[in-house]
């Protein structure tokens, strides 16, 4: 969600560096930006709603010169997208200011305290703006103390960097549940809340753990512990290239990072597979006598990592015959999910600090659970904090809406529920094989696919301006009628349903009218005439089918107006191959619509809140 940015070091390249990084943040999502600059013995903020290129103005026109900053893309929860609102925030005399990812969740009545207490005045609807009032509160001329004492008070998930007018040389930090990196240059240092942010300038990088405070010096990065106790960290080597973070000629990230999914899948095979057709899980350690005591799994996760789960559950239950749950992860502690330690708590995460899924990783841990994440930011915090992680090896994924991250997710649960069903012996090896020779062929079969896009952009053509499309589909289809579902709603803003089709006349069936448009998924061979006879049953109410289908299966376009296809595979497999083409008819559909395919509104690509 919002990003932060902090730089200190020689010279005076600290505006156009923190807005150069902002930049490279800008796909967390963000309604405005701000910059707090040590200037002459203070500390110089500018703000602004919208887009980053608005601030940019606001300082060209009056230009300041600084070796130290922080800077703030603010995704907004509490009050609206206005200047006031926008980060940095200040103490009140704006000696101190601070930029906050996260949610204060006591600041109410903190906020009372200060006013009745102190006789503070706010000048925000914010819950960040605390922050900065409080550490002004305890500053006795020690930024690092008084940032230490301010945090005792807060309750709530945050990330927080701030400056002292007094002390232009200094950036302290403190993380508690929301991200946060120091990146190490030469004769300067930074702060961020992600890796792209730093990539121009620092590959070499600290992960702040939990409850850690930072310090900053053009020279030097110094970790310390709850205790105020220095912590020895080895660092981090960024290996990927920054360049694997631009838009290499294409017109958005999303349609890049459609077409790198064969890329990105083969590289997640290829560092699971061995040269004899085993599946090798490094850093994983789960044997026979480990998945023998495993009565339970639950994967859990938010958003289109829980439409990947569902492949999973499916998988996993087919071939290693374990009960698996599919859970929501903002739902999942909240309920009091029976956990023990024969449970296996699988989950699944594109940046790995979704704080949703963060929270239910440390519920099912502190019951006894073993966690194994499946994620694709390498030191993020839910890998980290997990027993066993199995990354996705997708590369960086920009835009907000999660492609590549979808189908190297469902490489990995194919692979663990293979290599869990195998161990167990509840999969015979005939069977092993040919599931494993289907995943191999992925690749190639991914890539003949997204040549059929001039297809797909002749189809978005004559639906793009419908307000309301149905998804259904049965089995394995279900899970990717609502990924193709959310794909369209969250970058074209229209309003888009998912059901199991087994479901259409239990209710849903009572929106269907004539010119409804209704895409049907009917990749499962076992259940393809089930689905035909839910096709006939929208069609006589008037509505206008788009149907999805393996190639060669010729029976569906007698009951669809458009038919897409999707290579031949084995029905277990298809959602790798059939949410592709629901990708780009939701890409194109954007485009013709003049959405902001990589930002689309009021979205955020990592959910560090809850």
């Amino acid at each position: 969600m919002c990003g932060i940015v902090g730089y200190i070091g020689d010279g005076n390249g600290a505006r156009r560096i923190i807005i150069d990084g902002l930049k490279r943040l800008e796909y967390r999502g963000y309604d405005s930006a701000g910059i707090a600059l040590a200037a002459d013995g203070r500390l110089a903020v500018e703000k602004s709603v919208g887009r980053i290129a608005n601030l940019e103005a606001l300082l060209a026109s009056s230009p300041i010169d600084s070796h130290a900053g922080i800077g703030h893309t603010r995704w907004a929860t509490h009050g609206a997208p206005s200047r006031e609102n926008a980060h940095p925030h200040t103490n009140g005399d704006g000696s101190i200011a601070i930029v906050h990812n996260g949610i204060i969740e006591n600041y109410a009545e903190l906020k009372e305290m200060l006013i009745a207490k102190h006789g503070v005045s706010f000048r925000s609807e914010t819950d960040s703006e605390v922050a900065a009032h409080l550490i002004g509160l305890f500053y006795e001329g020690d930024l690092f103390a008084a940032v230490n004492r301010a945090a005792r008070e807060l309750r709530g998930a945050y990330s927080i960097c701030a400056m002292a007018a007094a002390e232009p040389d200094r950036i302290v930090a403190i993380r508690k549940d929301a991200p946060l990196i120091a990146g190490l240059g030469e004769n300067c240092n930074f702060l961020a809340s992600d890796i792209p942010a730093l990539l121009k300038y620092a590959r070499t990088i600290y992960l702040i753990e939990n409850n850690e405070t930072v310090l900053i010096t053009r020279n030097e990065i110094s970790i310390f512990n709850e205790r105020a106790e220095r912590v020895k960290r080895d660092v981090f080597h960024v290996t990927w290239d920054a360049d694997a973070a631009e838009k290499g000629g294409y017109d958005h990230f999303m349609r890049k990072e459609i077409f790198e999914q064969p890329a990105g899948v083969a590289e997640t095979l290829n560092r699971r597979l061995d040269e004899n057709g085993g599946i090798r899980l490094d850093g994983i350690s789960l044997t026979k006598r480990d998945l023998e005591r495993i009565e339970r799994i639950y994967i859990v996760a938010c958003g289109t990592a829980s439409h990947a789960g569902l492949a999973g559950k499916f998988a996993i239950e087919r071939f290693a015959r374990i009960p698996t749950e599919v859970d929501i992860a903002s739902e999942f502690r909240y309920r009091e999910p029976y956990i023990n330690d024969r449970t296996l708590f699988i989950c699944i995460s594109q940046s790995g600090e979704t704080l949703d899924t963060l929270a239910a990783l440390r519920e099912a841990k502190s019951r006894g659970a073993r966690v194994l994440s499946v994620v694709n930011v390498v030191g993020s915090s839910v890998a980290r904090e997990s027993d066993d992680v199995f990354y996705t090896w997708a590369g960086p994924e920009i835009a907000v809406a999660s492609t590549k991250a979808f189908t190297t997710q469902l490489i990995c649960m194919y692979l663990l529920a293979l290599y869990m069903g195998r161990t167990l012996g509840t999969l015979p090896d005939g069977e092993y094989e040919r599931v494993l020779s289907e995943l191999r062929q992925m690749p190639d079969r991914l890539s003949a696919l997204l040549e059929d896009e001039p297809k797909l952009r002749e189809i978005a053509k004559k639906i793009y301006k419908n307000e309301r499309v149905f998804f259904i589909g049965r089995g394995n289809d279900v899970g990717v009628a609502l990924e193709g579902s959310l794909k369209l709603k969250e970058i074209s803003y229209i309003h888009s349903f998912a059901i199991a089709a087994g479901e259409l006349k239990h209710g849903t069936i009572a929106l269907i009218e004539q010119d409804s448009l209704v895409i049907a998924l009917a990749t499962q061979d076992r259940l393809f005439e089930k689905l035909l006879s839910n096709i006939e049953e929208v069609k006589a109410r008037g509505a206008r089918v788009i149907g999805l289908a393996k190639a060669g299966n010729r029976e569906i376009e007698k009951q669809s107006d458009e038919v897409i296809y999707i290579p031949a595979c084995a029905d277990e497999v298809t959602p790798i191959l059939a949410v592709v083409p629901l990708q780009l008819l939701a890409y194109h559909v954007a485009k013709l619509r003049g959405c902001d395919i990589d930002k689309p509104k009021n979205l955020a690509k990592a959910v560090t809140v809850e």
